[in-house]
């Protein structure tokens, strides 16, 4: 299965719609210009379609077209969009400087996500500590919906039936997977404490903490994360931290809901 693909359904969903974002979603993640027939190729699309979609990104300045080496790649109308949003998403401007605290006094990366149901999570804010070592991503990295902390939380509070979550828990790719069983125990203590850990599962040696954050009653919206080397949150660090997230996931939520 191609995560970046039109989905199955797409002709009942405006399918010039789905091309396009496919495009431009793999463009993105490529970070280098690609051909007509690249791109058709990845996605499983007809290279004529693919044109055409490509040619009206273009005329909306979404994509740039290089004639000498007749390949494209995102151009600056992507940028006005995402800053559009920035400035209008109350999510980013609340949690960025939780965010950068909690990463200065641990010492860690901290990330803000929003999430989509079971199908994936997006990173909208990041923080990172004046660490020698740190780990990163990007803002506007993907990932799976139920991966690592994150996907824990998702599990434990969007109310989701086992079998709705086992078909997508069986797709992911850890470095040292939990099994079925051992991932919803976390599931469940994560509902407990309100607050999710994964131990090396998604990365090897690397903790990862997250805690849900509510825009409105039901599932919860977007999630607090901290990243660090296992010899960072280990012993007393753990608990302060957890207490850390969780406390500001708890005053974010009162903000975003009023």
């Amino acid at each position: 299965m191609n995560p970046l693909a039109p989905p199955a359904d797409a002709k009942s969903k405006a399918p010039a719609i789905a091309r396009a974002a496919a495009i431009l979603r793999l463009l993105g993640k490529r970070g280098a210009p690609m051909g007509v027939q690249a791109i058709a190729r990845e996605l499983g699309l007809v290279p004529s379609t693919c044109l055409y979609v490509l040619r009206a990104l273009a005329e909306e300045e979404l994509v740039a077209f290089d004639p000498d080496t007749k390949r494209y790649a995102l151009d600056a109308g992507v940028l006005t969009l995402a800053r559009q949003w920035l400035r209008h998403d109350a999510f980013h401007d609340l949690a960025q400087p939780v965010l950068d605290r909690i990463a200065r006094e641990f010492g860690l990366t901290t990330l803000g996500a929003q999430l989509f149901g079971l199908d994936h999570i997006i990173v909208t804010a990041m923080s990172q500590a004046g660490a020698a070592i740190q780990l990163s991503t990007e803002v506007g990295s993907r990932f799976p919906a139920l991966v690592s902390a994150t996907g824990r939380c998702i599990a434990a509070f969007g109310g989701w039936s086992d079998a709705q979550l086992r078909p997508r828990f069986d797709k992911l790719r850890w470095d040292e997977a939990p099994d079925w069983d051992t991932w919803k125990a976390q599931v469940e203590a994560a509902r407990v404490e309100g607050i999710a850990v994964d131990a090396g599962h998604y990365i090897a040696g690397v903790t990862v903490v997250a805690a849900p954050v509510w825009k409105q009653p039901g599932r919860p919206s977007h999630a607090l994360v901290a990243i660090g080397l296992g010899s960072a949150v280990r012993g007393e660090a753990l608990p302060s931290l957890k207490a850390a997230l969780l406390a500001a996931a708890r005053t974010l939520s009162e903000r975003m809901s009023g």
